[in-house]
């Protein structure tokens, strides 16, 4: 079976356009994988890309599963998923703020340590524990999945598959040109002003979700 027989080329272009203009809108993802490549330059940054498609591997599997439906029709569920999200940003953001001045060396100094294994494991925690993450998969999946061309899971783990490789070709470069940022601003005040930026916008996040799920 063809992609095509599968999938039409308007629901593939549709699903393009709408999954790279979500992808590429400012989130606690974009935010992680800068933070973490000012920190620790572009192996940890790459890391925390990772990090991020294995949260939405596990998104998928929900979904194809059928438990984001389930989750999402449970009021209590879902705010308990919002209230863990906006926990875990505010920690990171919390963490970024007190980190202090990045080392020039990120093995050296007393600056905020990310280590690859931690980028790895808050990417993919702040992605999993990120209910609107959920919302993009039953709300962006069922409009381009044509129950009528059957296979209904297949067109779901196809959608998801691009969606993984539209992410990774907006982060990549996202993680690769924050160490080059990161490399040019070597003066403690302006990497200073990073710490603190980065984690400001951590923590608003972090607000937003409780405001959104929760007030």
């Amino acid at each position: 079976m063809g992609l095509f027989n599968l999938i039409s080329w308007a629901d593939f272009l549709g699903f393009t356009l709408t999954a790279a203009a979500i992808v590429a809108s400012p989130g606690p993802d974009t935010m992680l994988i800068l933070r973490n490549s000012f920190i620790g330059g572009k192996r940890v940054g790459l890391y925390t890309v990772a990090g991020v498609q294995l949260g939405l591997l596990g998104h998928t599997l929900m979904a194809v599963l059928g438990l984001a439906a389930l989750l999402a029709a449970s009021p209590i569920a879902f705010k308990i998923i919002a209230i863990c999200g906006a926990l875990y940003l505010a920690f990171l953001g919390i963490q970024t703020l007190r980190g202090g001045i990045i080392s020039g060396d990120p093995t050296q100094g007393g600056g905020l340590k990310v280590t690859a294994a931690s980028a790895v494991r808050d990417a993919t925690f702040t992605n999993l524990l990120n209910p609107k993450v959920i919302l993009l998969f039953l709300a962006l999946m069922p409009q381009f999945v044509d129950t009528s061309r059957g296979h209904v899971s297949l067109q779901m783990l196809v959608f998801s598959a691009w969606l993984l490789i539209i992410n990774v070709i907006w982060q990549s470069p996202l993680a690769l040109l924050a160490e080059f940022m990161r490399r040019v601003l070597l003066r403690p005040s302006a990497q200073r002003a990073v710490n603190w930026l980065t984690g400001a916008i951590l923590l608003f996040f972090a607000g937003l979700l409780l405001y959104d799920y929760i007030a």
